[in-house]
């Protein structure tokens, strides 16, 4: 008995589907004025036409988090990445079994980012510092649309090489005060 590999393929895909619900985007409706300040403001939405920017945002997610409570934690698997819309986290990483604050973002700054450019496993711990509103954006929404995507993957892109930047003099910082030390 021969089987038609047409339909073996159909009834995978019908799998698929169940077991790998699609995400969708919610519905956005964003004043004008609103999408000029996050064209002006946002680093990784430099560069984008104003329809190109309004189709990124409608796949975005709105949420809230309290002060105090994790965004993702060091570990977690990451799909997504955030854009502050009004508050403050701070970015941690666990040593020798206590959190070294990396750096204070606020409004404007995204973070998460990594795991769209190869981080499956989030590097650090995102936690809210006041209450925060934040936009998710997943990356498979992200790559479906390319003209959005390559303007976000190069501006990450830029924004990780002027943290790796900022890293750098850090290091050098410290190890000319430990080159110093009698």
């Amino acid at each position: 008995m021969s089987i038609d590999p047409a339909i073996v393929q159909n009834i995978a895909e019908k799998v698929r589907a169940e077991v790998l619900p699609v995400r969708t985007a919610p519905a956005l409706k964003l004043d004008p004025a609103i999408i000029q300040k996050i064209a002006q403001k946002v680093p990784i939405f430099a560069g984008m036409s104003q329809e190109c920017l309004l189709a990124t945002l409608a796949t975005g997610e709105h949420f809230t988090i309290q002060p105090g409570e994790a965004v993702f934690r060091e570990g977690d698997l990451g799909n997504s990445f955030y854009v502050l819309i009004a508050g403050d986290v701070v970015v941690e990483k666990l040593r020798g079994g206590k959190f070294v604050e990396l750096v204070r973002l606020g409004p404007g700054e995204c973070f998460g980012e990594m795991a769209l450019v190869g981080n499956d496993l989030r590097s650090a711990t995102v936690r809210a510092t006041s209450s925060l509103v934040a936009m998710r954006f997943y990356r498979e929404l992200i790559d479906a649309h390319p003209e959005g995507a390559s303007a976000i993957y190069r501006n990450i892109a830029r924004i990780l090489a002027a943290r790796l930047g900022e890293s750098s003099l850090m290091l050098a910082d410290l190890k000319t005060r430990e080159s110093e030390r009698p």
